[in-house]
């Protein structure tokens, strides 16, 4: 999922700056908004995710307090291990939304400015 967004960017990035014309904008445009919603929806679901992942972590970590079992330690420490890789791809996904928004608002202007053009 990060090389699939990382690559979409760049080219989204790419796009807005060759367009110049109002049809290939709003192509971008539309296109660009299903980006989001499906982001947007992956974003949620890794969010609960890690939610999951991190109610279950302190279940296991209250056991380890209340026993000394060496199982429930290394239960515990693969669960955290999982726990900090998803909290870091979900910043990425986090961040990379708030990117896709503000790619959203550029190629707005951008049609504005073109609409604007044809108008004078």
């Amino acid at each position: 999922m990060t090389e699939y967004l990382k690559t979409y960017m760049k080219t989204a990035a790419e796009r807005l700056e060759n367009a110049s014309d109002k049809l290939t904008l709003e192509e971008l445009l539309a296109e660009h908004k299903d980006k989001i919603a499906y982001m947007q929806h992956e974003r949620i679901v890794h969010f609960l995710v890690t939610m999951m992942f991190a109610i279950v972590l302190t279940i296991f970590m209250s056991a380890l307090c209340f026993t000394e079992n060496l199982a429930l330690l290394l239960l515990v420490t693969i669960i955290l291990v999982l726990l900090a890789f998803y909290i870091k791809h979900y910043y990425f996904l986090e961040n990379t939304v708030q990117k896709m928004y503000r790619v959203y608002d550029d190629i707005l202007s951008k049609l504005r400015n073109i609409e604007r053009g044809m108008e004078k």
